[in-house]
């Protein structure tokens, strides 16, 4: 049975007024303002009376509560938004910002952010230009395509190749393909938004081409075909390839030409993939879990093509559409290609990135997300024993022991869902402290969080994501770790010798010298 909260330790919580005259939150006031100050103040109190209520604290510490105050008041001061140490094993990582740009692409970057750029202007014809213009040429020769455009990411890319060419109208897709990518974002949800009538075929295991023909009509728009990147069926299961998609839409628009029914259903039916990841070149070293190429999709007979920037192609966050001249100047016309358009920022990362894949091998040393996707295994390896030989040096003796493993890595971020990559990493295992509390340090209360993972009470690093320069940082903050650890401990023995923590109550030392 649960205690009754104790009355005394809810009377001891100091006034809001009493808290924001401490010399600790009056200290913040230059920096602060006085509202913003107040909440964080009422958060503290509120924090420490759920605790009270839950029989999680056992003694009112004022101090306490206004350092809390303090610490989310600096909050405000500090990026949220910084640079982490990945050391999951999961390289295109959704929450950390999956690709990391090459240098080119960083520099690309610095270089527009700091004064004016060509966004849209042409130093050619001294006139207004495109911003589609500095990608578009460059995405053209990397996929083979006519034409491209460029919007924030794919799910708007998609979006906005139905809202085009499939409104009101319907949009045939497989059963086995209405995919759901991160944050319970749905196929069906953007077809709904574009107001596309979807028509689902075939069953969740198995989709055979008769079913799409039964499903085309005069007011059939597209046959859409989502690669399934973040999954797949095996087993007994089937699907319909874009050259059978191909074959299907040739015979209908064959029919169409010849019909003498409205504009509506003289409209050419399209094959539009959604492939989600975004490959410009065959890993080799993936066998048959490679990603299809973009440019294979068209060469399969695809009209549209829509991918990510971030994922395979290792850029910044994009969504691409590729395809014939005549449907992209149609996308370049709509409405929403303002709306979802690029900034100039990821223009020049984007542009960056693609001119380094004009160079295959290049890219594949250039572009950190293939690099780290396509090392070989035994460079890994030195790697992770260069970070446990720092990891162990930085070490007091007798808190834990480091020791290399054998790890698989993951592409992550919707990509090579069947891939295991060969990885190693460093293991730490606890003398002293635990795998949980070591975790939550080093990601809650370092200025670089180092993000790992837990597996059998031990913390792993994997080398697969960390770089040479990553190094240091995890080893000083492995130290420090074991450092606060130590100063927890002293403290603990300081406060049990200490007569007046033992009712419960710590004084407020401004309310004391009030009462003076």
């Amino acid at each position: 049975m649960a205690q009754t909260p104790r009355p005394d330790l809810l009377r001891a919580l100091p006034q809001v007024e009493e808290m924001l005259q401490s010399p600790e939150i009056k200290a913040l006031g230059s920096l602060l303002p006085r509202t913003l100050l107040a909440d964080c103040v009422r958060e503290a109190i509120e924090s420490a009376r759920r605790a009270i209520l839950t029989d999680a604290l056992r003694e009112v510490d004022v101090r306490a509560i206004a350092d809390d105050a303090c610490a989310c008041a600096l909050a405000n001061l500090k990026p949220s938004l910084k640079r982490v140490v990945n050391a999951t094993g999961i390289i295109l990582h959704t929450n950390l910002g999956r690709s990391v740009l090459a240098d080119e692409a960083v520099h690309a970057v610095e270089d527009v952010a700091r004064g004016y750029s060509t966004l849209e202007y042409d130093t050619e014809t001294l006139s207004r230009g495109s911003r589609h213009d500095h990608v578009e040429r460059l995405i053209c020769a990397l996929t083979g395509s006519e034409a491209a455009i460029a919007v924030n990411n794919n799910a708007a890319a998609v979006l906005m190749v139905l809202a085009e060419f499939a409104a009101e109208r319907k949009a045939v897709v497989s059963r086995g393909e209405l995919v759901e990518i991160g944050g319970s974002f749905r196929i069906p949800d953007i077809m709904a938004l574009s107001r596309a009538e979807m028509v689902e075929v075939g069953t969740t295991n198995k989709t055979h081409a008769s079913d799409y023909a039964e499903a085309i009509g005069p007011d059939t728009a597209m046959l859409l075909k989502v690669h399934p990147s973040n999954y797949r069926i095996v087993g007994f299961s089937e699907s319909v390839g874009v050259t059978e998609l191909r074959r299907l839409a040739d015979e209908e628009n064959a029919r169409r030409s010849l019909s003498t029914c409205d504009a509506e259903c003289s409209e050419s039916l399209l094959i539009f993939e959604d492939q989600g990841s975004g490959a410009l070149l065959h890993l080799d070293c993936f066998g048959t879990y490679a990603e299809p190429t973009v440019a294979e999709s068209l060469k399969r007979g695809c009209d549209l093509v829509s991918f990510s920037g971030d994922k395979l192609l290792g850029g910044p966050q994009a969504g691409i559409v590729v395809g014939s001249r005549r449907l992209i100047d149609r996308l370049k016309k709509n409405p929403l290609a303002r709306a979802l358009r690029l900034d100039k920022m990821t223009l020049a990362a984007l542009e960056a990135t693609l001119r380094i894949h004009l160079d295959p091998e290049q890219a594949l040393r250039a572009i950190p997300t293939l690099r780290m996707l396509s090392e070989p295994a035994d460079s890994v390896r030195d790697r992770a024993i260069r970070l446990a030989s720092a990891l162990d040096d930085a070490l007091p003796e007798g808190y834990a022991q480091v020791n290399v493993v054998n790890e698989t890595a993951r592409a992550g971020g919707g990509s090579l869902p069947l891939c295991d990559i060969e990885s190693h990493a460093a293991q730490i295992t606890f003398l002293r402290g635990n795998a949980q509390d070591c975790e939550t340090f080093l990601i809650a209360k370092r200025r670089v969080p180092i993000v790992g993972r837990i597996k059998k009470e031990a913390v792993l690093l994997d080398a697969r994501t960390i770089t040479d320069a990553d190094i240091p940082e995890a080893a000083s903050a492995l130290r420090a770790y074991f450092d606060a650890l130590d100063v927890s401990t002293e403290t603990t023995r300081a406060l049990r010798n200490d007569p007046a923590s033992r009712s419960g109550i710590r004084p407020n030392p401004a309310k004391s010298e009030a009462t003076r």
